[in-house]
């Protein structure tokens, strides 16, 4: 009986909650306290855990609820309930959006876009190699250097295919730059 409790319960949370996971909060508390799962202070306890854990809150929630009354099959049928609306609607939208992709007009409109997305990604870029560079009113150098030898490689490494790093590959020498410098 738990387990159909469980499912019933954060597939209506899945199902209601609109406005992001903070809006789902006083949802999720209604149900968990319906049906007497925890107390509110405890609830409140596991909220805050769940802000501070990666991942999405709801799902956090959902699946430390269902660990604490189910157990492990518990905990996987409250969070299968509760994205289970998320993924049913995503996977509508994606049968519609692609016949809609085909249409002449949404891929003119949508190559217009790119290069606005483009531009957006790199002047946020641009700003965020700015400000850590120019800190205090002097250039810092050792920012300085970083950003130079990291575009060098980036950009470098276009010119011969065969050693092409990749985005995540300059992201971790970017942070073993990091720990190593700073």
């Amino acid at each position: 009986m738990i387990y159909l409790d469980l499912f019933i319960g954060f597939l209506q949370v899945g199902l209601f909650a609109f406005g992001g996971a903070y809006g789902a909060i006083p949802l999720i508390r209604d149900i968990v306290l319906s049906y007497g799962w925890m107390s509110d202070i405890e609830l409140s306890y596991i909220i805050a855990v769940s802000e501070s854990t990666p991942g999405p809150i709801m799902v956090n929630l959902a699946t430390y609820v269902g660990s604490t009354q189910g157990g492990l099959p518990g905990a996987v049928l409250a969070t299968a309930a509760v994205v289970l609306p998320s993924f049913l609607i995503i996977i509508l939208l994606t049968a519609v959006l692609r016949n809609l992709l085909k249409n002449q007009y949404i891929q003119a409109a949508l190559s217009g876009l790119k290069p606005c997305i483009t531009g957006i990604v790199l002047a946020t870029g641009i700003r965020m190699i700015i400000s850590s560079c120019t800190a205090s009113s002097h250039p810092d150098m050792k920012s300085v250097s970083a950003a130079a030898a990291l575009l060098l490689i980036f950009y470098g490494s276009r010119l011969f295919p065969k050693y092409r790093v990749s985005p995540i590959m300059l992201v971790l020498i970017a942070a073993a730059a990091g720990i190593a410098f700073f």
